[in-house]
């Protein structure tokens, strides 16, 4: 009998390390570090989402060093988390990234702004200070100024761009009038600073009809070619996918996920994770044509990209990962 259960367990774990050896490995790339802006991936990966659809999946945290674009333009990622403003600017500049899926439906993006100081509206902001992110996250705003008609060089008739730090330092410290924010994340940072949120006016570039999209999935289109590769992201798209409901619907758990893999402050986690989830839609990562389209009208407009994209999108990922 010993024998026999030896025998059993020997072969029980011959299958395991064979599966384990068949998996397919894939390395994504995310925008920033750590946190519950990519909850959905930390969870498909603890709950083993990605393993069920035998992958083996690399989770790589971003920072402020890191661009995703080059990233994966230098062979570190099979996949990234990007915004689409700066996958169209990289993909014209010959890094030839398609957006594969868009779990983020939605912009998180917001200025705000004192409601004690001189801007009220958007017609006061002339001849005033306005904090944004560079490193591609700048193109929605310039996009939104080009809309209004408003230089962004300065001047009595144009706006005074400080190039913001990733926090709401410039907006305590009284170095901008109004700073960029996301939903999810810096504006909590604005409540914790001590702003009520009855002391700030907000401008929600989503409820403006200035959202661009935001946290696409991108891989490079040579890839795509590869049967087994398009396969696979198939498979990561239905399993990422599958980890985003889960963390919509388990929030508090989701972000226990996350801090086990880097994040910082528990109950900031939860707040966030409860804020991306209004973003996520659907939950099946399936792009928007004309929030596309605006996107890259967009850039156009601005000459950020001198040429309409063509393939720079594919549904063919989302459609075959939501048929199973």
């Amino acid at each position: 009998m010993r024998n026999i259960l030896m025998t059993l367990m020997a072969g029980a774990m011959s299958l395991a390390a064979a599966q384990a050896a068949m998996a397919a490995d894939i390395t994504l790339q995310l925008k920033w570090v750590a946190q519950s802006q990519f909850a959905g991936y930390y969870v498909a990966q603890d709950k083993g989402f990605y393993e069920d659809e035998g992958l083996d999946v690399e989770i790589k945290a971003g920072g402020p060093d890191i661009a995703p674009e080059q990233v994966i333009a230098g062979g570190g990622a099979d996949v990234i988390v990007a915004w689409m403003g700066g996958a169209l600017v990289a993909r014209e500049k010959g890094v030839s990234l398609v957006n594969i899926a868009q779990p983020f439906q939605k912009s998180g993006l917001q200025l705000i702004c004192p409601k004690d100081g001189p801007i009220q509206t958007e017609a006061d902001f002339k001849g005033h200070t306005l904090g944004v992110w560079f490193f591609g996250n700048e193109y929605p705003f310039f996009a939104w100024m080009n809309k209004l008609g408003l230089s962004t060089e300065g001047g009595a008739d144009g706006v005074n761009v400080l190039k913001q730090s990733f926090d709401v330092q410039p907006l305590v410290q009284k170095q901008a009038d109004c700073i960029s924010v996301m939903t999810y994340n810096e504006y909590w940072q604005a409540i914790d600073a001590g702003f009520k949120p009855e002391d700030l006016v907000v401008f929600n570039y989503t409820e403006m009809g200035n959202d661009l999209l935001e946290d696409g999935l991108y891989v490079l289109e040579d890839k795509l070619q590869d049967p087994e590769f398009k396969e696979n992201m198939v498979k990561f798209v239905r399993a990422s996918m599958k980890g985003w409901k889960y963390a919509m619907e388990n929030p508090e758990e989701a972000a226990e996920i996350v801090m086990d893999n880097g994040g910082q402050d528990e109950n900031h986690q939860k707040r966030m994770m409860g804020e991306v989830a209004k973003l996520i839609g659907d939950a099946t990562g399936k792009l928007d044509p004309a929030v596309y389209e605006r996107t890259a009208q967009a850039l156009l407009d601005q000459n950020i990209i001198t040429k309409k994209p063509e393939g720079a999108y594919t549904t063919e990922i989302t459609d075959a990962a939501m048929q199973q």
